[in-house]
C-alpha cells in the first residue's frame, strides 16, 4: 500500500516549535513558516514572539533528572530565520539586528532532525553549537564547556558525542565551500509586512 503523503504546511502559517528531551517539552516558541519543501524548511519568528523557557538557564545536570519548569517569556534581541535540511541533525539560523536587515550572525544549532506534529515541529538542540559572523569569513564553537560536561555526565555517550561533532565540522565544511543555504541569499530576505507575530496555541504542551 501507498505510504501516506507528508501534510506541508504552507508558507504563512503559525506552527510550534519545541524541544522535547525524554517525553517532555523544555521549551516552546511560535512561528511562521516561510517554507516547506523535501529540500528545505524554513521557520522565522522575531522579536517579541511569544515562547515558553526553563525558569533558569538549563545545566547539563538538569538533563539528566530531567525536572524544569517553564514560564512564560518572549523571545528578545534578534530576528530569525532557521533552515533545515529534512533529515539533517543542525539548523542553520539567519539572526538579525531587532527590526533591521542589518544581519548579526549565521547561528548553527546542533539538535535531533525535525518531526513533525500536529502543531509544527519538535527536536532538542545539543548544547554544542556554532556561531558564524555575517560576513561567513570566522566561526568558532559556542558551549563547549556545556557539551563537554553532558559528555562526562553520560548524558551524551562517547559515540553520541562523536556524531553531534562530526555533524558541527560537516557544516562547516558546507560553510568554507559556500554551499547550500549560505549561498542562497537568505540573507537579504524578508518576512512579509502583513505577517504578525503568531501566538501559541492551546495545546502547545501537549
Amino acid at each position: 500500500m501507498p505510504s501516506n503523503p507528508i501534510k506541508r504546511w504552507q508558507p504563512g502559517d503559525s506552527i510550534v516549535l519545541r524541544g522535547v528531551w525524554r517525553h517532555k517539552v523544555w521549551w516552546a516558541c511560535s512561528a511562521t513558516i516561510v517554507q516547506d519543501t523535501p529540500d528545505l524548511i524554513a521557520i522565522y519568528w522575531r522579536a517579541g514572539t511569544p515562547n515558553r523557557v526553563p525558569d533558569h538557564r538549563p545545566l547539563p545536570q538538569d538533563l539528566l533528572t530531567n525536572n524544569i519548569s517553564l514560564v512564560a517569556h518572549k523571545w528578545v534581541g534578534t530576528d530569525v530565520l532557521m533552515l533545515v535540511t529534512p533529515g539533517a541533525a543542525h539548523a542553520v539560523n539567519v539572526m538579525w539586528e531587532t527590526g533591521q536587515t542589518k544581519l548579526r550572525c549565521w547561528y548553527i544549532d546542533l539538535q535531533d532532525p525535525l518531526r513533525r506534529t500536529g502543531i509544527g515541529f519538535d527536536s532538542m538542540d545539543h548544547l554544542l553549537d556554532v556561531d558564524i559572523s555575517p560576513d561567513r569569513s570566522e566561526w568558532h564553537w559556542k558551549d563547549e564547556d556545556e557539551f563537554e560536561q553532558a559528555v562526562k555526565l553520560g548524558v551524551y555517550s562517547p559515540e553520541e558525542a562523536g556524531a553531534i561533532r562530526l555533524e558541527g565540522e560537516r557544516v562547516i565544511r558546507i560553510l568554507q565551500q559556500n554551499g547550500s543555504p549560505f549561498c542562497d541569499g537568505w540573507e537579504r530576505w524578508s518576512p512579509p509586512p502583513e505577517w504578525e507575530i503568531p501566538c501559541l496555541p492551546v495545546g502547545w504542551d501537549t
